[in-house]
């Protein structure tokens, strides 16, 4: 089986210590997988290497079954690894449609030489885009101020996704917003998961990872120390392989 993304034994040190050890997962196209453990069990590290912040010293990293050296941020954007922060990297001061081209603006002439902002053209492809993950914006117009917290992590999502993103990680995607908002982030990660994109989501809400993924990996102390289908486990496996507590069985 050719996965979208595989890992093999990545292991990452800083100094004398070791981030990661030797820790393999995958994840297949359309398939929601969620990455746990507690604060300093290496999913962050992990997570940075795949998304080319760090360079593993040692492992091998595949997309689409041809190993790749992700040696940039610039590498996996390329290649369609989309990581998105809790901090969600967008310009608060723009609109809508001005942070989904963010960096990658759409310009056109007039009088035949000089360059301008084509914002027409954002504001309808931004739309396309927005329809297609049935996502509601009352006006694209609207500053990213001015947006729940929500409705900024759709906006987020939907720069990936127009971009062409194949594999989309997400950290702590629900942190910080009201139940409702949650519900809605949730729906639109099924949503993407329906239309072929692989997702790792980086959690500590149990409720929401169990609510959307196929499959949970679970880590401590950098190394991977359980993965479980989610039909067949429960919270409170999954805490005890988290705090140590459970007899580990890959």
């Amino acid at each position: 089986m050719e996965y979208l993304l595989e890992v093999k034994n990545l292991t990452k040190r800083f100094g004398g210590l070791v981030a990661v050890n030797k820790v393999s997962m995958e994840i297949k196209e359309g398939e929601v997988v969620g990455l746990l453990g507690d604060n300093g069990a290496g999913k962050s590290t992990l997570i940075k290497m795949i998304s080319g912040v760090h360079r593993p010293d040692e492992g091998q990293i595949f997309f689409k079954g041809k190993e790749v050296k992700i040696d940039s941020t610039r590498k996996a954007l390329s290649i369609g690894i989309e990581t998105l922060y809790q901090d969600l990297s967008l310009a608060e001061n723009l609109n809508v449609y001005s942070n989904i081209f963010l960096g990658r603006e759409k310009l056109k002439k007039i009088l035949k030489f000089i360059n301008v902002l084509d914002h027409d053209y954002m504001h309808k492809e931004s739309k396309k885009v927005l329809d297609r993950l049935e996502i509601e914006i009352p006006s694209l117009r609207n500053r990213i101020r001015v947006l729940s917290g929500g409705q900024r992590q759709a906006v987020a999502i939907s720069r990936s996704i127009y971009w062409d993103a194949k594999l989309l990680i997400m950290d702590e995607p629900t942190a910080a917003l009201g139940v409702a908002e949650q519900k809605k982030v949730l729906e639109l990660v099924l949503k993407l998961k329906s239309q072929g994109i692989g997702i790792i989501i980086i959690s500590h809400q149990l409720y929401d990872v169990f609510s959307v993924a196929d499959r949970l990996v679970i880590m401590r102390r950098g190394e991977k120390v359980g993965e479980r289908n989610i039909k067949e486990t429960n919270p409170d496996e999954v805490v005890s392989l988290i705090v140590g507590a459970e007899k580990v069985k890959q």
